[in-house]
C-alpha cells in the first residue's frame, strides 16, 4: 500500500458515521487538530465537532488528540472537548499512535488516525501497520507558508486517489 494513500476518505470528520467504527472493529480514534477539528491556532472547534465527539463517546469509541503542536496549544483545546492528548507527536513518525494504543490497551488493528494531511497524518497512520488511515478534507484552505506548499505537493496524489476510486473529481 502506498504510504500516502488513505484507507478511507470523508469530506469532514463530522461526516464519519458511528457505524464506521463498529463495522471496522475500531475502538480508538486518534484525531488530528488543525484543519480537522478546528482552524490553525483557534481554540474553538468547527461547527458540529463537539457533538460528533459526544456521539462517538456515547457509542463507546475512545477518542484521543494527536498533534505536532506544543502542549501549550493542544491542552486548552483538548480541555474544551474533554479529550486526552499527545502533543509534540512528531508526525509522520508513528510513535504518537503507538503511545495512544498502549495508553488505551488497544491493538493496532483497533486504531484509526483521522486527519487532513497526506505528508503527516496519512503517512504516520500508514507507517503504523495494521491501523486505519482516514483522510478528511481540510475545513479551510491554507494560503500561506509551508502548509500552502505542502497542499500543492499533495494535489497530484489526491487527484490520483480520487480518480482511482471515482469518489470525486480529480
Amino acid at each position: 500500500m502506498p504510504l500516502l494513500t488513505p484507507d478511507v476518505f470523508y469530506p469532514h470528520i463530522t461526516d464519519i458515521p458511528g457505524r464506521f467504527f463498529k463495522e471496522r472493529g475500531l475502538k480508538l480514534a486518534v484525531l488530528d487538530v488543525d484543519n480537522t477539528l478546528t482552524s490553525h491556532n483557534n481554540p474553538t472547534p468547527f461547527p458540529g465537532v463537539a457533538e460528533w465527539i459526544a456521539a462517538r463517546e456515547a457509542e463507546g469509541v475512545i477518542l484521543c488528540i494527536l498533534s505536532n503542536n506544543s502542549p501549550e496549544r493542544v491542552e486548552p483545546f483538548a480541555r474544551k472537548l474533554r479529550l486526552p492528548f499527545v502533543a509534540n507527536a512528531a508526525k509522520p513518525l508513528p510513535w504518537g499512535l503507538a503511545k495512544a494504543c498502549k495508553r488505551y490497551g488497544v491493538e493496532r488493528r483497533e486504531c484509526c488516525l483521522i486527519g487532513d494531511q497526506l505528508f503527516t497524518d496519512m503517512l504516520a497512520a500508514n507507517l503504523f501497520p495494521g491501523g486505519t488511515s482516514v483522510l478528511v478534507e481540510p475545513w479551510e484552505e491554507e494560503t500561506h507558508g509551508f502548509l500552502a506548499v505542502k497542499r500543492k505537493w499533495e494535489k497530484p496524489f489526491l487527484r490520483r486517489y480520487f480518480r482511482k476510486r471515482g469518489e470525486k473529481g480529480g
